[in-house]
């Protein structure tokens, strides 16, 4: 039986190293780290993230000597390793030429557990600091401060924090008479041709976790669903959300979709995602959780199995 795809820690959260929060506002200690020949940066270019073109690939990081210059104040500090300072900075024409541009889900699920955590890490940062770039109450451009944690407003002297939106996604099941256990799977007009995955949903103020499930599935399929149990999360950079997995189990197995959430849904049973010839779908990508939460149900099953694999495409650019 080959093992699951992506087990907890999922991709992108195996970030381990220290992020060194007691360093953000030691202005000195920021200094001396963009001179440091040996601290290390990430360079970015336009959210996408550099790696090597090997096999498997893996993340091209700078010295300050290779660099051949100090860091800039906007780069924004992600913490030490053994010592040694790590930046990430949004200017890829420093960049050498071996150097290749590739967006994060094309690589996230080959790179180690703690690269793929500090790729996501920095690509989160950096689309925040594109994203409020001017202050949401007064309209005036907001300041990085030193590490790039904070951004400031200073007309109002109010500061802006890094997010991430929490998001439900669930693996309903139901038993039926004679076909037996099944799981629904739908699919959103933005996903690619052929792909179906669990449900998913934003929680909305004033909502606990349990009560998102019940109303984006109620919302999306018309599904009524007890027995809401946690499983897992997972950081989901993409651009900014947390995904936190559940399980539960439907009342009945009617739908009633909305066209404004979902194209399509449906049930499947275990021989239908596992078999090949009776295959109709395409499973979501190996770095989500989604596709944990579907493979884990699928070897449930008493017999051994072989699991559907889609290879990641990699699309490199300078």
């Amino acid at each position: 039986m080959r093992r699951l795809s992506n087990p907890p820690p999922h991709v992108y959260s195996g970030c381990t190293f220290d992020r060194a929060a007691r360093w953000r506002c030691d202005v000195d200690h920021l200094a001396a780290a963009r001179h440091a020949p040996t601290t290390r940066v990430l360079l970015l270019s336009s959210l996408r993230v550099p790696v090597i073109a090997a096999d498997p690939p893996c993340v091209h990081w700078l010295t300050v000597a290779e660099l051949g210059q100090p860091l800039p104040e906007e780069a924004v500090y992600l913490g030490e390793v053994g010592g040694t300072s790590l930046f990430a900075l949004a200017q890829a024409e420093l960049a050498p030429a071996e150097a290749c541009f590739v967006e994060l889900r094309g690589v996230g699920a080959l790179l180690p557990a703690e690269e793929a955590g500090v790729l996501a890490y920095a690509r989160g940062l950096a689309f925040w600091h594109e994203r409020h770039r001017f202050c949401g109450a007064c309209g005036g451009p907001t300041v990085s401060r030193p590490a790039g944690h904070v951004r400031a407003c200073p007309v109002l002297g109010s500061t802006h924090f890094p997010r991430s939106d929490p998001a439900v996604i669930v693996l309903v099941t139901h038993d039926h008479p004679v076909h037996g256990e099944r799981c629904l799977l739908g699919r959103s007009a933005r996903f690619v041709a052929g792909m179906y995955s669990t449900l998913a949903g934003f929680v909305e103020p004033g909502e606990s976790l349990e009560d998102t499930v019940r109303r984006e599935l109620y919302e999306e399929a018309g599904v009524a669903v007890t027995d809401v149990v946690y499983q897992s999360s997972q950081p989901w950079p993409f651009p900014a959300s947390l995904m936190i997995g559940f399980r539960a189990r439907a009342l009945d197995d009617r739908l009633v979709i909305d066209p404004e959430e979902l194209d399509d849904a449906g049930w499947y049973t275990r021989a239908e995602l596992l078999d090949p010839a009776q295959r109709r779908i395409k499973l979501p990508s190996r770095d989500s959780i989604a596709r944990h939460l579907i493979e884990s149900w699928l070897l449930e099953a008493a017999a051994p199995v072989e699991l559907p694999v889609m290879p990641p495409a990699v699309a490199a650019v300078r």
